[in-house]
This record gives C-alpha cells, structure tokens and sequence, in this order.
C-alpha cells in the first residue's frame, strides 16, 4: 500500500470544511479483500460502519469511480475516500443552551449561530459552546448514542466572532453526504461583511493562496506566488457605500481558514473592527474627534469583526433536492449599518 495523499482537513475559518481526504494506491502483492475491510485497516480512528455510509454517500471512489463496500480491491487500484471527521475530544458536556434553529428534519439541522459563540470546545472553551448545544439538543438520537466519538455531526463551522448559518448532520449518511458537497466545493456559501475604505470596483474576484503567516501564527496571509498556502477564491460585489467604509457581499469559492479576513486585508480593504487583522484601528476617514468618537462608539455596538454567513445552499442527502437559507443580519450589523448611513446623510449635506 502506497499512501499518496493524507490529507487532514479540520479548520476553524469562515466557512471551513471539516473532513479527512485519502488517496491510496493498493500494493501490487495485494489479495483480494472487501474494500472496507481494506481500509479500516488503514484509516486510524475509522470503523466499518463509517466506510460503508461513506460508499453509500458516494465518497469512496477507485480509479475515479464510486464503488460499494463489498467491492474487492485490485492491485494497483487508485483508492480515494474522503471522510466526514471533526476534531475529537475527551468529553463532551451536553449543556441546555438556546441555539436558533432555522430548520430540522430527521437528518439535518440548519442554525443561525449568534455572534461570541464558539463552535467548537478548545483550550480556554470547553463549555458553552456550539457542539456542547448541540450534543444536548442530539442526545436522545441513535447515532450520537452508539458512536464512539459523542459529536454533533459538523461539516463546517464559522469563526467564534462571526454569525450566521451552519449546516449540521444527524446521522452518518448525511455526514458523509455533506462532507463530500463541501469537498467538492458545490456548496452555496455566502457572506455580508462591513471592510474599510470604499472599493473602486462594483464586484470582482480575489485569487490568492492563503497560509498562515511567516510573521504572526494568529493570523492567515496570502502568498502570491503560490509556493506556499491552498489555493483560494473569493468573489465579492460591493451592496452599499458609505464613503469610508463599504457594506460587501462574498462569495466562497473555496473554504480556506479566515479565507475573508485574509483576502479582504491583501485587497487592502480589512474588515471593520477585525482586532486580529488591524480592523479595530481607524484605517480610513478624517482626524476630527467626532469623527474618531462616531468610530468608537460602532466599535462598542459591533465589538467583532463586521461579517456574516447570511445564505447558505446544498442538497438535501436523502430527498436530493436543493436547500436554499437566508437569514437577515445580526442586530449589532444592523445598527452599526444604519449609523453609517446616518453620519454620511449628514456629511453629504454638509458638503
């Protein structure tokens, strides 16, 4: 067995995959063997059970086509199996706290998540966050009774400080089934975001590799030559000027750690209040204290960076039609949106 790619997939960004992507090329001397016992072998913390509702979902392909669970691997056969597989941790607290559930069914949830909450338990969160909800809100289901891992079934996840829309699996199928959507990037994702200073184009797009910084390890940056970081897409049309700042919309086309910040920042146009990228610094406007105070007091209504999962599309794992979200943005954007347009009334009016 020959392992040409193990590639782990698991970031905390706007709008990240979570998932384990695999590609093996079978040895020359091997037998033939049912490929799910092929890989379980192979894939550490993997169960037969979770190879073949990864077959079913179409996410175990040889030679480039999907196969079944009993399929019998061949020499030289081209394995690549992409699996549904968030971070582990020793416990999980199931804790009652409200989340906003904009949908359900028997195999998927779709949450607005509020501003200042943390998806995932890490260091300094092990409580209060998205999964603890979660796991509370799930744990009457099968699934999260018998599998080993005690976890919500995320695909993807948004930044603590950011709000919006996150899809959520309630069983292995529709993980696997999802995983393999935002894998193949045909997910629907996108974002309003408030950036400093005013865009000179209506739309365009930003290509850039995206890595974490040589500089400072809490930030992501772009590296234009491409020798280092992944391959990213962002696509953006401006919805609302304010002469300083500008309201935008983003469109991912891929889904890189902090893919937004760090493309918004190399367009020189950081988004507003964005502490880790300089965005709580008055990067555009005028020295008055007026001004400065007006700043200040957006600062204090939206104490966050200025962006939002406001739409959020896939296909449904069983019934294979199109799901299609849209939820409004969050009060402190709204306020912040709204005083902007105020202050610029009024500075128009002047001039």
């Amino acid at each position: 067995m020959k392992v040409v790619e193990g590639n782990s997939q698991i970031n905390e960004s706007d709008g990240d995959e979570m998932y384990e992507h695999f590609k093996i090329v079978v040895d020359k001397g091997q037998s033939s063997i049912r490929i799910d016992k092929y890989l379980v072998n192979l894939i550490e913390n993997s169960t037969r059970n979770k190879l073949q509702q990864a077959a079913i979902a179409g996410n175990i392909l040889v030679n480039g086509k999907p196969v079944k669970s009993n399929y019998k691997v061949k020499p030289n056969d081209s394995v690549s199996i992409v699996l549904a597989h968030p971070p582990r941790y020793t416990t999980i607290v199931p804790q009652n706290i409200p989340i906003d559930i904009v949908f359900e069914d028997e195999d998927l949830l779709v949450v607005n998540k509020a501003p200042g909450m943390v998806v995932h338990p890490g260091f300094g969160n092990f409580e209060g966050t998205l999964v603890n909800a979660l796991a509370y809100h799930f744990q009457q289901l099968p699934f999260f009774q018998t599998d080993l891992d005690k976890r919500p079934g995320l695909v993807h996840r948004i930044d603590k400080d950011t709000s919006g829309l996150l899809v959520i699996a309630k069983n292995e199928y529709s993980m696997n089934h999802l995983a393999k959507q935002f894998f193949n990037k045909t997910t629907k994702r996108i974002y309003n975001a408030l950036v400093w200073g005013n865009i000179e184009e209506e739309e365009g797009t930003i290509v850039g590799h995206i890595g974490r910084s040589l500089k400072d390890r809490m930030q992501m940056t772009v590296f234009e030559d491409g020798a280092y970081g992944k391959h990213a897409v962002t696509h953006y049309k401006v919805l609302e000027r304010f002469r300083y700042i500008t309201l935008i919309e983003c469109r991912l086309e891929t889904g890189r750690t902090h893919q937004i910040r760090a493309h918004m920042k190399y367009k020189g146009h950081t988004l507003f209040n964005d502490e880790r990228y300089g965005g709580n610094q008055i990067l555009k406007g005028t020295t008055f204290t007026k001004y400065k105070q007006f700043v200040e007091n957006c600062f204090s209504i939206l104490p966050r960076q200025a962006l939002h999962a406001k739409t959020l599309g896939f296909i449904h794992p069983q019934t294979k039609k199109e799901m299609f979200f849209e939820i409004e943005l969050p009060e402190d954007m709204q306020q912040v949106i709204q005083k902007w347009r105020i202050y610029i009334n009024a500075v128009q009016e002047i001039d």
